[in-house]
């Protein structure tokens, strides 16, 4: 069953009414590109259907968030443009109130932020399973299955630094400057630096000593560890200067950092009117894991591509899609 167009109008007027107010929230309307089935076959059910697919305001996020629309659109669905909701709340507000129907979350913000609880669960499992029961209980929201792809904290050091030193870990890295402590210069932002869930919590997770540690802005962190400035620098594990400065991500082999695998949420009465989202929706979930998604972040941010090209070219790369 088709949604009724003027629940369109209504939506694109509310959002517009919302942009105007200052909550952040952009139309972009319908996608450019004209994409056909590939592995993703056309669903009758899901045929002309209008899917409202948001995001966050940053760049994994609007990756996701397009690459959720080219499969659907390849499944015969009309989706409607919806990226770049200013923070996390806006676009948390936008799913609820039905101004969007679907978006990507992390599981430990949902789980921290959206449902207010204290302390994460180690496992990347049992993390999901707790946000994906409470959030349905309590506020009517459906996590789809999770994906690999887990924006967590980490450390990294240049590919060159990792290969002489053998470091793989950050039991490694605990075992490699326990023995050579003068290598222990660490670059992290102000706010990890003192909070009891970054540097200290860490530190005294692993036991790794720290010669010297440097504060930075968190985008420059990056760079620093690329000429040298520090040997080990506080990152995000998906971003995508990782591959384009030849970083390598350090394995929290303790899980000590929060999970925040990536999952498609949507309103329960949404899922249940269209469960085809779900079925066109899991090869493209299996498919993702940090290295692929990291890979096309940088596409974005260091290579400087659109993120709808991005997506597209990827999903096609994998078979998901073909372009005419």
């Amino acid at each position: 069953m088709r949604r009724q167009a003027s629940r369109t109008v209504c939506a694109l007027l509310a959002a517009m009414s919302l942009l105007v107010s200052g909550c952040g929230l952009n139309v972009n309307a319908a996608l450019p590109y004209d994409v056909r089935p590939g592995s993703i076959r056309h669903v009758p059910e899901l045929d002309g259907v209008e899917i409202v697919v948001g995001s966050k305001d940053f760049t994994e996020n609007v990756v996701l968030a397009y690459i959720t629309q080219l499969a659907l659109k390849a499944a015969g669905a009309n989706p409607i443009d919806f990226t770049n909701i200013t923070g996390s709340n806006g676009a948390r507000a936008a799913l609820e109130n039905g101004q969007i129907d679907l978006m990507w979350e992390y599981t430990g913000t949902g789980w921290l932020s959206y449902l207010g609880e204290d302390e994460p669960l180690s496992s990347e499992r049992e993390q999901y399973e707790a946000v994906r029961k409470a959030d349905l209980e309590r506020n009517g929201i459906v996590w789809l299955p999770y994906s690999e792809v887990n924006n967590t904290y980490g450390f990294a050091t240049t590919e060159a630094y990792a290969e002489k030193h053998g470091l793989h870990t950050m039991s490694d890295v605990t075992a490699f400057l326990e023995s050579s402590p003068q290598e222990a210069v660490f670059c992290v932002d102000t706010e990890f630096a003192n909070r009891p869930d970054g540097m200290p919590g860490v530190q005294e997770a692993y036991g790794f000593p720290t010669t010297d540690t440097k504060t930075f802005g968190s985008g420059a962190i990056y760079a620093a560890v690329a000429n040298g400035t520090c040997n080990f620098g506080e990152i995000f594990t998906t971003d995508g200067r990782i591959p384009g400065l030849n970083l390598r991500v350090m394995e929290d082999d303790k899980r000590f950092f929060p999970q925040y695998n990536a999952s498609l949420t949507l309103r329960r009465d949404f899922n249940e009117k269209y469960p085809q989202i779900a079925e066109v929706m899991a090869p493209v979930v299996e498919a993702l894991d940090n290295d692929e998604i990291s890979e096309l972040n940088k596409q974005v941010d260091v290579d400087g591509r659109d993120a709808a090209e991005v997506a597209r070219d990827w999903l096609e790369s994998k078979g998901f899609i073909t372009i005419p």
